[in-house]
Parts: structure tokens; C-alpha cells; sequence
């Protein structure tokens, strides 16, 4: 849980430095993930879901974005991210 927890802290950091807005709200039976709201690049978790859910697609999100290999990343994240676009 910890590494749950650490992981989506960070990636919420990440997603927030690659200039997305980071929503976090009940949607009900929808996952969320990366849409643009008013040519704004967003990404929408879902609040109802367990936190590893919610990692999951903030992960997804991001492992579909490009500029994440300029960035910083953790061993654990970076795994995590290539696993994903595997």
C-alpha cells in the first residue's frame, strides 16, 4: 500500500509538471483518464475507486505522453511506466 501510495504521489507531481490539471472527483461508473477541456490537456481520476485504480490510469495517462522520458523519475515509476507501454 505504501509503494501505492508513494507512486501516485508522484506521478500526480509528474502529470501536474507536465502542465496537466490533475482532477480528482466521484464519476461513477467511469475509470477517468486524459482528456482536454477547452484545448487544456486534464486528467481525471476517479475518486470512488481504490487508490490503486486510480494509479493505474494516471499511469496509463502518462505513459502515453512523450515528454515523460525528459523527466525526472524514480526506479519504481520508471518500471512501472515502460511496463505499461510494453
Amino acid at each position: 500500500m505504501a509503494d501505492t501510495l508513494g507512486l501516485l504521489e508522484e506521478s500526480l507531481q509528474l502529470a501536474r509538471d507536465l502542465g496537466y490539471r490533475v482532477r480528482e472527483e466521484p464519476l461513477g461508473e467511469l475509470p477517468g483518464g486524459a482528456c482536454s477541456v477547452g484545448g487544456k490537456p486534464h486528467i481525471l481520476l476517479n475518486l470512488e475507486q481504490p487508490s490503486a485504480d486510480r494509479l493505474d490510469v494516471l499511469l496509463k495517462s502518462l505513459a502515453a505522453d512523450p515528454r515523460v522520458s525528459d523527466q525526472p523519475l524514480s526506479r519504481l515509476l520508471k518500471a512501472r511506466l515502460d511496463a505499461i507501454r510494453r
